[in-house]
């Protein structure tokens, strides 16, 4: 191998070619092709190379584990994410659009983990007093949080081997560098080598570190496909359109990737949301719906919800169908509505879809069929819904309101939050509502509407 040669890394996805091209065969970005020089360099005998000391090979059954090794923030929210806590020893990265919160939320977690023992937040984008003033106006208590404004990585890892924090914080991933890597920082290459090398030296601590990541412009976290193989928990925020903040986990290596995270943001930082359908359910006054309208609950780990999903239809301009859905899949939207004119007899083919999620909750659940399908119909014939219904279950391509998983809980949530009437394909609950078991999408229509079609 040569001592020194050029490659050319994709700085969207991290994908590496030979020679330059104008446009990434892997993700298919334009001109997001950046120049590096590798290096060959000798072995440095200082680092993290291993998790263990010595290297030496053991019994599984011989490694020692500590039932403590879980421990809780104190915030609700993010402890439901993280399945209960923050392991220790780990590595998470934490991505979201700017603004969103997440430099707020690391500091109110390393505020209330100072108890337990020493934490440092590492700061490469903003001075320590800039650092200091956001914890003043959050009312944070930062006597016992260390702070470390050096982006260099090899000065980062002895002031951490020094000072063996139990909790540590980058803000941000992209800031870091190596002395030993010929490019630059934020380079999908430099981003490898040092959330690896804190990751290994993190480990090898017993410590865990929080990885703060910037997004692209599609909203995924940059070098996703270097990155996220390396760290053990990867959270996304996200805003929802009445500006709360939803944290999700893609990847968890000690919980669950269903849990989801409900904040609210203001002058005092981050807040958990105890009662999720209140975001997401329109305040009305009186019991008449517009059109359109159709309720559900949805399950997302742990907590259920009712949702409100909203439909327009409209005859196209130009004679073909196009559907417009951010929030709930175009396929899905696409999909129901082809079973709506095949089993019940509603043209859509012809017609303009908009479909939106009050709240502004991305709904990935296949139990929103159902209500999609009441909403995609009050639309299209003008006749609204019954405020005091709602609806969830599964479609088939045959037309046929298949069960879900969790029946009791969404019936459970629906009682709770007022409903009297439930449409699904299973009645068996033994819960003290109306509930009307429907096995096809006709079926549906007639107890919905009070008509038959």
């Amino acid at each position: 191998m040569k001592e020194s040669s050029v490659r050319y890394v994709c700085r969207e996805c991290g994908h590496i070619e030979n020679k330059w091209n104008g446009r990434c065969p892997e993700c298919g970005s334009w001109n997001s092709f950046d120049e590096e020089v590798v290096t060959e360099l000798p072995k440095s005998k200082s680092g993290p190379q291993t998790v263990m000391d010595d290297g030496a090979v053991q019994k599984l059954s011989d490694v020692p584990y500590e039932s403590t090794m879980r421990v809780s923030f104190g915030i609700e929210e993010l402890d439901r994410v993280l399945g209960g806590g923050v392991m220790k020893p780990s590595s998470v990265l934490v991505g979201g659009e700017p603004g969103i919160g997440k430099s707020t939320i690391m500091m109110q977690m390393l505020s209330s983990l100072s108890s337990s023992g020493d934490v440092l937040y590492v700061s490469g984008e903003e001075s320590p007093s800039q650092v200091r003033l956001r914890a003043d106006r959050l009312g944070l208590d930062s006597s016992a949080i260390s702070i470390f404004c050096d982006t260099r990585l090899e000065v980062l890892s002895e002031a951490i081997s020094r000072m063996k924090p139990g909790y540590i914080v980058i803000d941000s991933l992209q800031t870091l560098y190596s002395g030993s890597i010929a490019s630059m920082a934020g380079s999908p290459n430099q981003i490898k080598v040092c959330c690896m090398e804190l990751s290994l030296l993190a480990k090898k601590l017993g410590s865990a570190v929080f990885f703060i990541a910037h997004v692209t412009k599609e909203g995924s976290i940059a070098g996703p496909k270097i990155v996220e193989h390396i760290v053990d928990t990867v959270l996304y925020f996200e805003s929802a359109e009445t500006g709360m903040r939803l944290l999700r986990a893609s990847k968890n290596r000690f919980g669950s990737v269903d849990e989801i995270g409900l904040f609210t943001m203001d002058a005092t930082g981050l807040h958990g949301v105890k009662d999720p359908s209140a975001f997401f359910l329109s305040s009305r006054s009186g019991n008449k719906l517009p059109s359109g309208i159709a309720f559900t609950s949805v399950v997302e780990g742990s907590r259920t919800f009712a949702v409100e999903i909203q439909a327009l239809v409209v005859p196209a301009r130009s004679g073909l169908q196009r559907i417009y859905s951010d929030r709930i899949d175009n396929a899905r939207v696409s999909r129901v509505a082809a079973i709506l004119q095949k089993h019940a007899g509603l043209n859509l083919s012809d017609q303009d879809i908009y479909v939106n999620v009050a709240g502004g909750m991305k709904l990935s659940e296949v139990s929103i069929e159902l209500a999609l399908a009441l909403a995609l119909y009050s639309s299209k014939e003008d006749i609204p819904l019954r405020a005091s219904i709602a609806a969830f279950g599964e479609l088939s391509l045959a037309g046929e309101v298949r069960p879900v998983s969790f029946a009791e809980r969404r019936i459970k949530n629906l009682i709770d939050m007022g409903f009297g009437e439930v449409l699904s394909a299973d009645n068996k609950h033994g819960l003290s509502i109306e509930a009307k078991k429907v096995n096809n999408i006709k079926a549906a229509l007639i107890a919905a509407f009070s008509t038959k079609k």
